[in-house]
C-alpha cells in the first residue's frame, strides 16, 4: 500500500484483518495524511485525530502490517499476483524499536526551523516529531540541518539514536499493489493573486486548522499571522485556484464544506467575530451536508456573499481589504478583515506521474491516476493487480476516501486470496521465424505484456491486455491473434464485402467492439436509420487496424474508409484511441502525397448508446464521399487541393 493517510491506512487494516501480510509505504516520517493535521471534521465536527489516532496506533501495532515510513517505491515489475517491488528507505536515525517517545532528544536539540508541518508557522527542531501523538512515536532526526553536536545521544537512556543508519533498497515480493497518495494543495504560485506569500494575514485553510489546533503552533488560538493579535473579522474565498482555467478546472468537491466547517468553527467559538464567506457556488452533496449548511447559514455572525473579490490589498496596519461584486445585490462591495482563509483547490500529490510511468498506468486529463471505469470499476486500473485508492484518483472527502480504499482493499484481497489466477488468454502468438526484433510491439503495448530480449520477443500472458495494437503494429505479421481476427482473416473478409460493388459510395467500417460496434448495433435495434453502403467489421479495437487493411480496402475498390472506436477518454484499453488517431493520420499523410483524397478515411468515436449520434455521423461521411466521387477521380482532374 504506497501512502499513509486515511485512504491507506484504511485499506492496509482492511487487508491485515483477512490475514494478508501488508506493507505499508509512506514517504515522510509520520502516517495519518492530511486528516492529522485536522482539528475538527465535518459535518459532525467530531475531533479528527479522536477518530484517526486508534486507526493510527493499530495499524503500526498490527502483527499482519509493516509499516515503512521515509521510503518511496522505485522500481516495479513482474506481474499481478507476482510483483517484485524495490522501495527506497530512508535513515531515520532513531531506532524505531527502542524509542518510547519521551521527547527529551527534541528539548535539547538547539537547532530551530520553519516547521513544515504547520506550513511554516512556529518552527521545529533538527530532530522532528511535529506533534506529540505523531505514529510511529520515534522522532527521526533532519541531517540536512543537523549540526552534530550529540546532545540527543546523551538524553537519550534507552541508546536509540542512530547515526550509522544507512539508506536502504528493501525487495519485496508482493501479489499485488494499492495507490492511495492522496492529493496536494495548490501552491504559492497559483494564489499569488490572492495575496498568499506576499501578505502575511493570508492564509491556507489547512493552515487555520493547525491554528486551531492545541497542537498548533499557537495552541489553538486564532491569531493574526503579522502580530499574533486576536481576529475580529475573518475572510473565507472558496474555490481559491479551483474551477479556474487558469489553474484548476475542476472542482475540489470538498472546499465548500471545509469553507462552511471553518466559519461554523470560527463563529462558534466566539460569537464576536464576524465571518464573511466569498462564493460562486455552494456545493453541499454528502449525507448530512446540506443540514451543516443550513446551520450555518443561520448563524448571525455569518455572512455569505456571492461573487470572488476582484482586488485584495494589504493596508499598513496588516489588514486585509477586499473589493467584491455581490451578485445577489448587484453592488460592489468592500471589506476589511483581520485575516484572510483561502480554501485552495487540490492537485496530484508530488511523484504521481513517476508513478504512473513505473507502473505503466494512465493519468486523467487532471493529473490523477486514471480508474478502468468511473463507474462500474473505479477502484482498478488498467494494469490488473494495481487498484486506486482516495483522492490519488481524483478529490475527495474523507468518507469517500474510506469507501473508495476499503473497494481497493476487497478488490486485492479477491485477488490475493485465491491460489490460482484465472485470466482469459487474449495475449497473441509469436511466429519467430518472421518476428525481426524491432520491437515495434513492445512500444505499442500499455501492460508491460511484452519484453524485447537476446532471443527475441518474450510475451507475458497473464500481463496482456487483450488490445492487439502489437498485432497491428508488427511490419512482418510474426504476431498472430489468439483471441481476435487474424490479419489474413481480416483481409478475407475485405476481400469478401468488396467482391461485387453494387452501390455508390461503398464504405468499409472497422468497429471497435467495445462502444463502435455496440452504438451500430444500438441504431440497428432501435431502427436508427444510416445509409446501406457500409460493411461492418468488428475488431477489438481502433489501434488493431492496420493501415495496410485501409489501403487495402481502398485497393479493391471501397470509396472510403471509416473507423469508429472509443472516446479517447473511454477507451477500454487506455490509449488505444491515441494510437490508432496517431496511425490514421500518418495514413492520410502518406494518401495525400500519392494524390488521394485524405477525406476518404476518418476515425470517429462514441460510446456505446450513441446510435443515433454513429448514424448521423456515417451518414455525414457518406455523403461526403459521394461529393468526392469514386476512386480515382481525384487522378481525373488537372488540379487537386487539399
Amino acid at each position: 500500500v504506497i501512502g499513509g493517510g486515511i485512504s491507506g491506512i484504511t485499506a492496509a487494516l482492511n487487508l491485515a484483518e483477512k490475514g494478508i501480510e501488508v506493507y505499508l509505504i509512506e514517504r515522510t516520517g509520520f502516517i495519518g495524511g492530511h486528516m492529522a493535521k485536522l482539528d475538527k471534521v465535518f459535518p459532525t465536527m467530531d475531533c479528527s485525530i479522536c477518530i484517526l489516532g486508534p486507526l493510527m496506533s493499530k495499524v503500526y501495532s498490527h502483527p499482519n502490517i509493516k509499516v515503512l515510513t521515509l521510503s518511496e517505491l522505485v522500481e516495479v515489475s513482474g506481474n499481478p499476483g507476482n510483483f517484485k517491488v524495490k522501495i527506497l528507505r530512508k535513515p531515520r536515525y532513531v531506532d524505531e524499536s527502542k524509542c518510547n517517545g519521551c521527547n527529551k532528544c527534541l528539548d535539547v536539540c538547539p537547532i530551530e526551523l520553519p516547521n513544515e508541518y504547520n506550513y511554516g508557522l512556529g518552527f521545529r527542531k533538527a530532530m522532528v516529531k511535529p506533534v506529540p501523538e505523531t505514529v510511529p512515536v520515534a522522532p527521526y532526526i533532519d541531517i540536512d540541518n543537523c549540526i552534530g553536536c550529540m546532545s540527543c545521544v546523551g538524553v537519550c537512556d534507552l541508546e536509540a539514536i542512530d547515526f550509522n543508519q544507512k539508506e536502504e533498497i528493501i525487495e519485496l515480493n508482493v501479489g499485488s499493489i494499492i495507490l492511495a497518495t492522496g492529493y496536494e494543495l495548490l501552491g504559492i504560485a497559483d494564489l499569488e493573486e490572492y495575496g498568499y506569500g506576499k501578505f502575511k494575514n493570508v492564509i491556507l485553510g489547512i493552515e487555520l486548522e493547525r491554528l486551531v489546533n492545541p497542537d498548533g503552533p499557537t495552541r489553538g488560538r486564532v491569531v493574526r499571522i503579522s502580530d499574533g493579535k486576536p481576529v475580529k473579522r475573518v475572510a473565507i474565498i472558496l474555490c481559491a485556484g479551483s474551477r479556474d482555467e487558469r489553474h484548476l478546472p475542476y472542482c475540489c468537491r470538498f472546499g465548500c464544506m471545509v469553507g462552511l466547517k471553518h466559519a461554523y468553527y470560527l463563529a462558534s467559538i466566539n460569537p464576536g467575530i464576524e465571518v464573511y464567506i466569498f462564493y460562486t457556488d455552494i456545493r453541499a452533496g454528502g449525507k448530512g451536508f446540506e443540514e451543516f449548511y443550513q446551520r450555518v447559514r443561520s448563524l448571525e455572525n455569518v455572512h455569505f456573499i456571492r461573487g470572488k473579490p476582484c482586488e485584495i490589498i494589504e493596508n499598513n496596519d496588516g489588514s486585509i481589504k477586499l473589493t467584491v461584486f455581490d451578485t445577489v445585490v448587484d453592488e460592489l462591495l468592500q471589506f476589511e478583515v483581520d485575516l484572510l482563509i483561502l480554501e485552495a483547490g487540490v492537485k496530484p500529490s508530488n511523484g504521481t506521474t513517476e508513478l504512473a510511468r513505473m507502473l505503466k498506468i494512465p493519468l486523467s486529463p487532471e493529473g490523477f491516476f486514471m480508474e478502468y471505469h468511473p463507474k462500474l470499476r473505479p477502484s482498478e486500473t488498467f494494469v490488473y493487480g494495481v487498484f486506486l485508492a482516495g483522492a490519488c484518483q481524483g478529490p475527495k472527502d474523507i468518507a469517500d476516501s474510506v469507501s473508495h480504499a476499503g473497494l481497493a482493499a476487497s478488490k486485492a484481497a479477491s485477488l490475493l486470496m485465491s491460489d490460482e489466477i484465472e485470466i482469459q488468454v487474449q495475449s497473441p502468438e509469436i511466429d519467430r521465424e518472421k518476428c525481426i526484433k524491432c520491437g515495434l510491439c513492445v512500444l505499442s503495448c500499455d501492460y508491460n505484456a511484452i519484453k524485447l530480449t537476446r532471443e527475441g520477443v518474450e510475451i507475458i500472458t497473464e500481463a496482456c491486455g487483450g488490445c492487439q495494437a502489437c498485432v497491428a503494429a508488427c511490419p512482418t505479421g510474426a504476431l498472430k491473434p489468439s483471441i481476435d481476427l487474424s490479419n489474413e482473416a481480416i483481409s478475407a473478409m475485405i476481400k469478401a464485402i468488396l467482391k461485387e460493388k453494387s452501390e455508390f459510395p461503398l464504405v468499409v467500417i472497422f468497429a471497435c467492439k467495445w462502444c463502435g460496434y455496440e452504438a451500430l448495433d444500438f441504431a440497428g435495434i432501435n431502427r436508427i436509420p444510416y445509409p446501406t453502403g457500409t460493411r461492418i467489421i468488428e475488431v477489438t479495437c481502433s489501434a488493431r487496424v492496420n493501415p495496410l487493411h485501409v489501403l487495402e480496402a481502398l485497393k479493391l475498390g471501397a470509396d472510403g474508409v471509416l473507423i469508429i472506436g472509443c472516446r479517447e477518454q473511454d477507451c477500454h484499453y487506455r490509449t488505444g484511441r491515441k494510437r490508432a488517431n496517431k496511425k490514421i493520420a500518418s495514413l492520410k499523410e502518406a494518401l495525400k502525397l500519392t494524390g488521394i483524397n485524405p477525406d476518404r478515411v476518418e476515425i470517429i468515436g462514441a460510446s456505446a448508446s450513441e446510435g443515433e449520434e454513429v448514424a448521423m455521423k456515417i451518414t455525414k461521411f457518406i455523403e461526403k464521399i459521394r461529393e468526392i466521387g469514386p476512386l480515382g477521380t481525384e487522378f481525373e482532374r488537372d488540379k487537386y487541393e487539399y
